[in-house]
């Protein structure tokens, strides 16, 4: 019996290596903040990445696309749920990661005779100025960050993930546009895929831009947008590379 808490803890650290070994290669995610919205990419098979969640809310990750598909299905069931017992402006991603997906992923991750959810992803939420806009960080263990603009990678690897993240923060900095900004989110999506360095020894600019290029000439480039302001009922739009000028 004395042994059991030791089991237990070799059993998750056994899971805990198996989920980061599935999500090993998987496609990463990116969003950030500018001036007139937050901008979300992956790059997919279509319609597998980047998703509207509910009014000023957007979700994007890798992993398996069923436990994407899970995840997704209960943020919007548990936005609907806070914006019917209070109010839609109510609906805040706070409340809805710290009381509604993190326990369930926690849960699920510390069962462990059931299947674990092979996910990691990011979640945006629009403000009424860039200082205010929400990204946060979720784990497929229910572990999460929140920061408030900037901008917010999700890799299946820590350390390149950080790297990636700092690099993009450097070079988007006070961008507003939305070609110039989306255009280096998919330089760091084609490092993090090649795995480059994101120090001194990161490919020039005209080899990123063309690695990127390349590497998506057979897959779907997908493109979120989180407006602030905007005359259309809907705060969420799917952009194109075409619309981007891209």
């Amino acid at each position: 019996m004395t042994e059991e808490p030791y089991r237990w803890l070799e059993a998750v650290g056994n899971r805990r290596e198996y989920v980061r070994e599935q999500l090993k290669g998987g496609s990463p995610a990116l969003a950030a903040s500018l001036a007139d919205g937050i901008l979300l990419l992956g790059v997919g098979g279509g319609q597998s990445k980047v998703f509207e969640l509910f009014d000023r809310h957007a979700l994007a990750g890798l992993g398996h696309p069923a436990d994407i598909e899970k995840i997704r299905q209960a943020a919007i069931d548990a936005a609907h749920t806070e914006a019917f017992t209070r109010a839609p402006e109510d609906v805040s991603l706070r409340r809805l990661v710290s009381f509604g997906l993190s326990p369930q992923l926690k849960t699920n991750f510390e069962q462990i005779f059931t299947a674990p959810f092979l996910v990691e992803l990011l979640l945006a939420e629009v403000g009424s100025e860039p200082a205010k806009d929400l990204l946060l960080r979720l784990h497929f263990d229910g572990a999460f960050q929140f920061q408030n603009g900037g901008v917010i990678v999700a890799a299946s690897q820590a350390e390149p993930e950080a790297e990636a993240k700092a690099w993009l923060a450097k070079m988007i900095g006070e961008k507003t546009d939305r070609k110039a900004a989306a255009d280096l989110l998919l330089q760091a999506w084609w490092c993090l895929k090649e795995n480059k360095n994101f120090g001194d020894a990161i490919p020039k600019e005209a080899e990123r831009q063309a690695g990127w290029r390349d590497a998506t000439r057979e897959r779907v480039v997908e493109i979120g947008w989180l407006a602030r302001h905007t005359s259309q009922r809907a705060q969420y739009e799917s952009l194109t590379l075409a619309q981007l000028g891209l």
